[in-house]
């Protein structure tokens, strides 16, 4: 039985490595969609198609529960595919859910009207699509007043890290978060959305400085899955555990490899 986690790299590998510390009994069939990546300089419609499509296939191997570890993923198609309709039996999950969860501090499924919240001046760094989506703006707004967030669209991060180049993430993230403090100067917290940008969480604090609450959202999620699993057993579905790819296995393995420092095999999706 496994739990599905679909990214279209290799950036929601941060999550599976909280998911199996926080929940080492529980299998994961991970399916990156190397081939299309990467999703953050796409259209909306681009990754809804390509989204669905990789859900479906990890639906029709038994994943039931099919986690989106990917914030463009979750902000261009989680919403769109829920009103679409989901097959019974079956469920999609986002990975800023949990995110607004903690920065909110309200359950998703709390629909009374929106209030004051401790944090009111938030730094989102994510990818072009997800901050033009402005989904995570919006989902605040459903449950937070006042509250001022400032969006930095950091290019080239992600293929950086993709590649391998950390030098050159990591002064991309610099120059990011300098970007940023030109638009605010003093932000309360930080939103890293964007699951390659734990590997820079680092980074981003010293940047940012001590006084600046970053979340970085693998553990959050980790956490919000045990919760989500203890209340939903019957979720774990049929599919075995293993690692699926639209890409190259031999590149993609290689580049997981060094994503995590231990040996990952990827096979042909």
């Amino acid at each position: 039985m496994a739990v599905g986690i679909f990214d279209s790299g290799l950036g929601g590998l941060t999550v599976l490595k909280a998911v199996q510390k926080r929940l080492p009994d529980t299998n994961l069939l991970y399916f990156a969609d190397s081939a299309n990546a990467p999703y953050g300089v796409r259209t909306a419609d681009d990754i809804y198609g390509l989204t669905r499509t990789a859900v479906e296939d990890l639906w029709s191997q038994g994943c039931d529960l099919v986690i989106l570890a990917c914030n463009t993923a979750s902000a261009a198609a989680l919403r769109r595919m829920q009103e679409a309709g989901v097959p019974e039996g079956k469920r999609v999950l986002g990975v800023f859910v949990p995110l607004i969860e903690a920065l909110t501090e309200r359950q998703w499924g709390d629909n009374s009207p929106p209030r004051e919240v401790a944090v009111k001046h938030v730094a989102l760094f994510a990818t072009p699509a997800t901050v033009a989506s402005r989904a995570f703006q919006r989902e605040l707004a459903f449950r937070a007043i006042g509250v001022d967030v400032e969006a930095q669209a950091c290019g080239g991060v992600v293929d950086a890290i993709e590649d391998g180049d950390m030098i050159l993430a990591e002064a991309l993230a610099r120059s990011h978060v300098d970007a940023l403090r030109r638009k605010m100067p003093n932000p309360q917290a930080a939103i890293l959305g964007c699951t390659h940008y734990p590997l820079l969480e680092d980074v981003f604090q010293k940047a940012l400085g001590a006084d600046v609450k970053v979340y970085s959202q693998p553990k959050l999620v980790a956490d919000s899955l045990a919760d989500y699993l203890e209340r939903h057993p019957d979720m774990a579905g049929t599919s075995a555990a293993g690692f699926l790819t639209t890409g190259d296995p031999r590149r993609v393995s290689d580049g997981a490899t060094r994503f995590l420092r231990r040996r990952i095999a990827f096979d042909a999706a």
